[in-house]
């Protein structure tokens, strides 16, 4: 579970991704909207496993209060991130909470996850080497972390977009691979639904 909950962290993280290398020309050409929504196609390929295991769904990022991941297929769940805590929701019910103050890893991770969310590029190239390219009007990054232990928790990251992250690889350490695929982005108040804003 905490697998996957890493990877949800990540998955929604890098959808606010505010640096990478050229950093100025990637800079300019994403969009910063204080909210954010949209729908995920994600495929896992677990070592040991034939078949991929595959979900379907909505998130939302709301700048400077978190992120929140609702799968929708094969099963329902919620994932809510904020600067404390990462907890998964079973309905109105908490499933189960991480808060970084107990958990070294969620507090590194929400620390990489909120430097992204506020462009902190210092940050950002303290924990990663950072590269990437623009061509016209999309761009590509990808992000290796420094130390083994950042490796261990999260592995490399490649992303490709324009306006928007399209597309997001995540290689772990452990062998699993991430791809997801965002589409229906929609900005601005309206984008969140009335149950989602309940809750944050």
């Amino acid at each position: 579970m905490k697998r996957l909950m890493r990877s949800c962290v990540w998955i929604i993280a890098v959808l606010a991704l505010l640096g990478a290398v050229p950093t100025a020309k990637i800079q300019s050409m994403i969009a910063k909207p204080t909210v954010l929504c949209g729908r995920f196609d994600q495929t896992k390929q677990l070592v040991g496993l034939k078949k991929p295991v595959r979900s379907r769904g909505r998130f939302c990022v709301l700048a400077e209060k978190g992120v929140l991941w609702r799968s929708e297929w094969p099963f329902a769940n919620t994932i809510k991130l904020t600067r404390d805590e990462i907890v998964q929701l079973q309905g109105e019910r908490v499933a189960m909470r991480l808060e970084a103050k107990k958990e070294p890893t969620v507090r590194m991770i929400n620390s990489v996850l909120f430097a992204l969310l506020a462009g902190d590029l210092d940050q950002l190239e303290k924990l990663f080497e950072i590269d990437g390219d623009v061509n016209h009007q999309s761009w590509h990054v990808t992000l290796k972390p420094r130390t083994a232990a950042l490796e261990r928790a999260i592995g490399a990251i490649t992303l490709d977009g324009a306006e928007y992250v399209k597309n997001i690889a995540i290689n772990e350490s452990s062998g699993d691979r991430t791809s997801i695929v965002f589409s229906a982005i929609q900005t601005g108040e309206g984008a969140m639904t009335v149950d989602e804003a309940a809750l944050f």
